[in-house]
């Protein structure tokens, strides 16, 4: 059995399983998963192992809330197309790597563990750093949804940071990868919960910059998030210039 079979390829029964996920979560029900750990982080660090098999170390550190797999990604955010897994996870719409959102679910998964190993700062870093590159990389979904309300509101000036820098490149002219747009909405649409007036206020910057019907109907979210005065102003917005798509998810939930 190589190294990597040992680690990710067997689950906590001792059973050969194809699926790492099988690994990844079943660690959440398994304390011995920390048996792992030590050498999880020399297969991370190994730079003659093959690239998947680094990227999937990270991914199950990152995932149980072990320090070394934060760290690895914040290290990698802060050049994102450096490391060495790089296009190895695609995205099948845009066909653009899609490894951060990978890290962002993995992030948001690892809560209780993080709590349970003192590593709960760490976790709210590792979301930051992720954040930062959310106008350059592509999440397919998996960051604005993902973020629990204490790391919104730990992080509100770095998703101000990041819709801004975003909306300047498209007011540039800049050609991004993926659709822009709908990702800043996605992360706008998490701040309603906890500071309603700000959030929809970027969501209603990024609509009125980059007025997509895709952008439009993820925009709804904020509506059905938010309770105040602001929530009839966007709904307003919406209902006067989406499809009729987009009126249709307005009325499914009031």
């Amino acid at each position: 059995m190589t190294r990597f079979e040992d680690l990710l390829g067997t689950d906590f029964e001792g059973n050969p399983t194809d699926d790492v996920d099988d690994v990844i979560y079943g660690g959440y029900d398994h304390p011995e998963h920390r048996e792992r750990v030590a050498d999880l982080i020399r297969l991370l660090d190994d730079t003659s192992a093959g690239d998947q098999h680094r990227y999937l170390a990270c991914l199950t550190l990152a995932a149980w809330g072990e320090a070394e797999g934060y760290e690895a990604v914040r290290q990698a955010t802060s050049n994102p197309r450096a490391v060495p897994w790089y296009d190895l996870v695609m995205d099948r719409k845009f066909s653009v790597d899609c490894s951060y959102g990978q890290f962002s679910a993995a992030v948001a998964d690892s809560r209780e563990l993080a709590e349970e190993k003192n590593n709960s700062g760490l976790r709210l870093e590792t979301f930051r750093s992720l954040i930062h590159i959310a106008d350059r990389e592509y999440f397919e979904e998996k960051l604005g949804d993902y973020l629990d309300e204490a790391v919104v509101r730990a992080c509100l000036p770095d998703i101000h940071d990041v819709v801004s820098q975003g909306l300047t490149s498209l007011a540039e002219g800049e050609q991004p990868r993926f659709d822009l747009p709908t990702q800043l909405v996605d992360l706008a649409n998490s701040v309603v919960t906890v500071a309603e007036e700000t959030g929809v206020q970027m969501v209603l910057q990024i609509l009125r910059a980059a007025p997509s019907g895709r952008t439009m109907a993820h925009a709804v979210a904020a509506v059905h998030r938010a309770v105040g005065p602001s929530k009839n102003a966007l709904a307003d917005h919406l209902y006067l210039n989406g499809s009729a798509h987009v009126r249709r998810l307005l009325a499914d939930r009031g």
